[in-house]
C-alpha cells in the first residue's frame, strides 16, 4: 500500500525540527555533560562546563539559540519506497530548503544566516541559511525517516581525513590529530569517525555517526562486544588522558563519546575521517507516515542538572573605558575577568575590509587605539533584546590580521580557542592580551550585553563592527602580555595530573 507524504508536512516538520534543535540540546548530551561536570577536578574546566549547562537551560526556557552560530543544516532522509510525494513539481532539495528557510526566518526566534554562495569569490550571504546539505537514501517501507542537524563552523572546520595505508594505526592517527584541532571545536563534545568506503563515503560515515545517542557510560559498564566497540573505548580513554579538557582549559573531559561507522573499502587503502560535534550539539529525528507533520516533544526543564553558573568571587572586574597597558600587564594566563564598559566587535569580513582600507591608505570607520575587540557575529535580537545570542567565534581565523590590528593600538582581543605561535609572539611583542570567552554559552553572554550599535561596515550584517556595552562579561586570560598561553600550559599540567593521580580510573 502506498503512503502519500504531503509536501507541506515535510516542510513543516523540517522547520519545526530546526527551531527545536536551535534551543534544545539532545538530552543524552545534557546527561553526559552533567556527569562530566560532577567528575571534573579542574576549576577552569568546571566553570566552563557550568556556563554551557546554564546557557543550555536558559535557551530551553527562553527558546533562543544555544549558540550564535546556528549552523549549516544537514538533512539525512531515508525514503520508504512505498511512499510518494503529493506534489512532484519541486525537487527534494527545494522542499527541504523551504523548511530551512521558514525555520531560520521565524520572527519569534530568527536564526543567524551563515551560508554563503559563490564560496571561492564574492561569498554572498543567501540570507536564509539555504541551501542545506541533503542526503537521500531509498529504503524498504512505507514511512519517511529524517535526521536533521545544524553543524557549527567551529567544529566543522576541524574535520580531518586521511587515505591511510592498510597497515596504519587508526588510534594513533586520532591521537595525533586531536591536539592539532585545538579548542576551536568547543569541547567537550563527541567524535564521529568513519572508516572505509571511498573518500566521500568515509566522511559521510563520520558525519552520520554523530546522529547516534551518547552511550559511552553504558558501553563501558557492560563491556565491548566487537572490535569497533573496543576501539571506541580505547579512543575515548586515550583522548581524555591528553588533559585538553573543556574549552582547551585543561581537565578530565575533552570528549563525552566516540562514534564509529565503517564500510567495506578497496584492498589498497583504508580511508579514515573524523568530525567533532561541539558543545552546541544539535540534531533530532522524526518520522512521517502520511498522517500529518511531525512535531518533536520538548524535554522537561527539571531534566537539566541543578547547575546555575554565577561569576566567580575570584574574578577581577575590569573597566574597559579606563583600561590601559599597565593594567593589561598585570593579567596572567588563567586569570578570570569580568568585563565592564564598551568594546568593539569584528570578525573575518571586517578584518579583511580593515586590511584593504589600510592598504589603500583610507581612514578607518572606528579608532582601535586603547580598545578591546570581540570576535563575534551575533544573532539578530527579537522583542526587547539588545542583541541576540552572541558567543565568541574561533580566534585563530583572525591570526593573519592580529599584528596589523595590534599596530592600530588594540589592548586586547576576545574570542574562543587558542592562538597560533606567531600570534602569541605578536601579543607578547605588543604587550597586549588575548581573552577567551566560553564557546557554547552564547545566550548567557548576550545577557551581559546592555547596549549595542553598529559603528562600521553596516553592509556586512552580522559581521559588521558593533560597539557593545557589557556588564560583568566573563572571560579567561588565555594569552597574557608575556606570551604565556593557558591553552598550551594547562593541558600539559592536567595530562601529568591524570597520569600521576589516576584521575580517569573508573570514569
Amino acid at each position: 500500500m502506498t503512503t502519500t507524504i504531503k509536501t507541506a508536512d515535510l516542510i513543516e516538520s523540517v522547520a519545526d525540527a530546526l527551531q527545536f534543535i536551535s534551543y534544545y540540546h539532545p538530552m543524552d548530551y545534557i546527561r553526559a555533560l552533567g556527569k562530566a561536570y560532577e567528575a571534573e577536578k579542574s576549576p577552569a574546566a568546571k566553570d566552563a562546563i557550568a556556563q554551557i549547562l546554564t546557557n543550555s537551560k536558559m535557551c530551553a526556557e527562553g527558546h533562543r539559540p544555544i549558540c550564535q552560530d546556528t549552523g549549516i543544516v544537514n538533512v539525512f532522509v531515508k525514503w520508504g519506497m512505498d511512499c510518494r510525494l503529493d506534489d512532484t513539481s519541486q525537487s527534494m532539495q527545494e522542499i527541504v530548503d523551504e523548511g530551512v528557510r521558514r525555520a531560520y526566518l521565524h520572527p519569534e526566534n530568527k536564526l543567524r544566516a551563515s551560508i554563503l554562495t559563490d564560496p571561492a569569490f564574492t561569498r554572498r550571504n543567501t540570507k536564509d541559511n539555504t541551501p542545506s546539505v541533503l542526503h537521500v537514501e531509498m529504503v524498504p517501507g512505507d514511512k519517511v525517516s529524517v535526521d536533521v542537524a545544524a553543524k557549527g563552523g567551529g567544529s566543522e572546520n576541524k574535520s580531518k581525513f586521511k587515505m591511510m595505508n592498510p597497515s596504519d594505526n587508526i588510534v594513533d592517527w586520532v591521537l595525533e590529530m586531536i591536539p592539532l584541532m585545538g579548542a576551536g571545536w568547543c569541547p567537550p563534545g563527541m567524535l564521529g569517525i568513519g572508516i572505509g568506503g571511498t573518500a566521500e563515503r568515509c566522511v559521510l560515515l563520520a558525519k552520520q555517526s554523530l546522529m547516534d545517542p551518547i552511550d559511552m557510560g553504558q558501553l563501558k559498564a557492560r563491556g565491548p562486544q566487537s572490535d569497533i566497540e573496543e576501539m571506541r573505548i580505547e579512543i575515548f580513554d586515550k583522548v581524555n588522558a591528553l588533559g585538553i579538557g573543556a574549552q582547551g582549559l585543561g581537565g578530565l573531559s575533552t570528549i563525552l563519546d566516540v562514534k564509529i561507522n565503517d564500510w567495506p573499502c578497496h584492498a589498497a587503502g583504508k580511508p579514515v575521517a573524523m568530525i567533532p560535534n561541539c558543545a552546541a550539539t544539535r540534531h533530532a529525528h522524526f518520522t512521517l507516515d502520511g498522517s500529518g507533520p511531525a512535531y518533536l516533544e520538548p524535554p522537561k526543564l527539571d531534566e537539566w542538572p541543578d547547575v546555575n553558573w554565577t561569576p566567580s568571587s575570584e574574578a577581577k572586574r575590569v573597566h574597559l573605558d579606563q583600561l590601559d597597558a599597565a593594567e593589561v600587564a598585570t593579567w596572567k594566563q588563567g586569570d578570570r575577568l569580568l568585563l565592564n564598559g564598551k568594546m568593539l566587535t569584528g570578525r573575518d569580513a571586517a578584518h579583511k575590509k580593515i586590511k584593504d582600507m589600510l592598504d589603500a591608505g583610507e581612514k578607518l570607520p572606528v579608532e582601535f587605539k586603547g580598545r578591546v575587540i570581540y570576535y563575534v557575529g551575533p544573532v539578530d535580537p527579537v522583542g526587547e533584546e539588545v542583541v541576540g545570542p552572541a558567543g565568541p567565534t574561533t580566534a585563530t581565523r583572525m591570526d593573519k590580521f592580529t599584528d596589523m590590528m595590534l599596530e592600530q593600538g588594540l589592548l586586547a582581543m576576545v574570542g574562543k580557542a587558542e592562538r597560533g605561535l606567531d600570534t602569541v609572539g605578536s601579543i607578547k611583542k605588543h604587550k597586549s592580551a588575548y581573552l577567551m570567552a566560553v564557546g557554547g554559552s552564547a545566550y548567557l553572554v548576550s545577557r551581559a550585553i546592555k547596549g549595542s550599535k553598529v559603528v562600521g561596515f553596516e553592509e556586512l550584517g552580522m559581521e559588521a563592527i558593533y560597539e557593545f556595552e557589557v556588564q560583568d562579561m566573563p572571560v579567561t586570560v588565555a594569552v597574557d602580555s608575556e606570551g604565556q598561553s593557558v591553552h598550551h600550559l594547562a593541558p600539559l599540567v592536567w595530562q601529568e595530573k591524570i597520569k600521576k593521580e589516576g584521575l580517569l580510573e573508573g570514569v
